[in-house]
């Protein structure tokens, strides 16, 4: 069974940055392309980015320019670079790992078998 762990959310002025993490355990990490997620109140979860097995990126829209996503397989870890942000980032925000080929990165929530507890991003002044 994975497990996933978000950390490193939290306060953040319009304009600012944070950098949340994802900590894998229990299964084998490179075998899962993984993705962020996030969920504001009353909308529906929706993709923020993510990243393959073979390191291939992919962006929603809404962030892609000032979001980067990095994984690092010895450490089973998976980084979420947050820049510029901006008072609609405001949400919960969700790594999920997704068993899948070393190719495919999926945008759809309901595709992926494991997700953390997620953390809490706020962006207000």
């Amino acid at each position: 069974q994975v497990q996933l762990v978000e950390s490193g959310g939290g306060l953040v002025q319009p304009g600012g940055s944070l950098r949340l993490s994802c900590a894998a355990s229990g299964g084998t990490f490179m075998n899962y392309a993984m993705g962020w997620f996030r969920q504001a109140p009353g909308k529906e979860r929706e993709f923020v980015g993510g990243v393959s097995r073979t390191t291939i990126t992919s962006y929603a829209d809404s962030v892609k320019g000032r979001f980067t996503i990095s994984r690092d397989n010895a450490k089973s870890t998976v980084s979420l670079h947050m820049n510029s942000l901006k008072t609609e980032d405001t949400a919960v925000y969700y790594c999920e790992g997704d068993r899948t080929g070393p190719w495919t990165l999926s945008r759809k929530d309901y595709e992926y078998d494991y997700w953390g507890r997620g953390t809490q991003v706020t962006v207000s002044s």
